[in-house]
């Protein structure tokens, strides 16, 4: 083995404070002397040192595995949050990318507290719910939504105390009903971010953990035209995307080239991303 590349962990993502920062755990010192590989880590603090988000970086990633001169894509990976890479079929056109909003989270958080459970499997208890439109549309208030991009966001922004606030400002719902609503959140928000940005979308490729939910996946489906299909039809499970993406992203450190693509981030210029932990 070469090298392990490691993102690790997201404590806090703050790109838009008077001193910007990112922070990880998961320290690369000891991964590297532990096994004895050359570690790559800490790869969003140079974009951010460059003006930019310091997210997202996998666009880059699905560029290089994703793109095709056949048709207009959009890649959307939804982990705990959701992003969007916009890939035109003009391979010399220029590629988009920003975090559309909460992807799991939310749900994650509204699931473990009710049902102690650490995600709603397939969407399941969703599908049992309601959705609720003045709680939507509460929700959906957010002005992170309607930011232009470039623009990242965290789960310490989409948090349950978020939600909380919103939910004390309305009447009290069934369990069952917030986590459909929530559901619909992240789904309406993605949709009208490919609507807005990406009119011209011939197919939508899905990834991360958020594809398993069949809840998601459905209402997703009812709110775009373009055909959805995972990327595991494009010969990568969609549990294992982001970590090639790091991956790949650590190849890019050791042959000193650049990560980072300055039209999604917004950084100045495309720079190395990430430090090098020898072994």
């Amino acid at each position: 083995m070469l090298a392990i590349g490691s993102h690790g962990q997201t404590l806090h993502h703050s790109p838009n404070t008077t001193l910007p920062f990112s922070l990880q755990i998961g320290d690369a010192n000891i991964i590297s002397q532990i096994t004895g590989i050359t570690t790559i880590a800490d790869f969003r603090r140079r974009d951010i040192a460059a003006g930019g988000q310091g997210a997202p970086l996998v666009p880059a990633f699905h560029q290089a595995m994703f793109q095709t001169n056949k048709e207009n894509r959009v890649i959307v990976n939804i982990g705990g949050i959701a992003n969007l890479s916009i890939l035109p079929k003009d391979t010399q056109g220029t590629i988009l990318g920003f975090d559309t909003g909460p992807g799991n989270t939310l749900m994650d958080c509204w699931i473990s507290e009710h049902k102690n459970s650490a995600y709603d499997n397939n969407g399941e208890w969703a599908a049992t719910g309601t959705i609720q439109a003045d709680l939507l549309k509460q929700l959906k208030d957010e002005p992170y939504f309607s930011s232009p991009p470039p623009k990242s966001t965290g789960t310490e922004y989409f948090s349950a105390d978020w939600l909380n606030e919103k939910l004390t400002k309305l009447p009290q719902y069934a369990p069952e009903d917030v986590q459909h609503t929530l559901c619909q959140l992240t789904a309406e928000t993605i949709a009208e971010a490919i609507q807005t940005t990406a009119l011209e979308t011939e197919r939508i490729f899905l990834c991360g953990g958020g594809t398993h939910n069949q809840t998601l996946v459905k209402a997703l489906e009812q709110l775009l035209q373009p055909p959805i299909a995972s990327t595991a039809t494009q010969g990568i499970h969609p549990n294992q995307v982001e970590a090639m993406a790091f991956a790949w992203l650590a190849k890019k450190t050791l042959q000193g080239q650049t990560g980072n693509l300055p039209e999604v981030t917004g950084a100045k210029e495309a720079v190395i991303l990430g430090g090098i932990y020898q072994a």
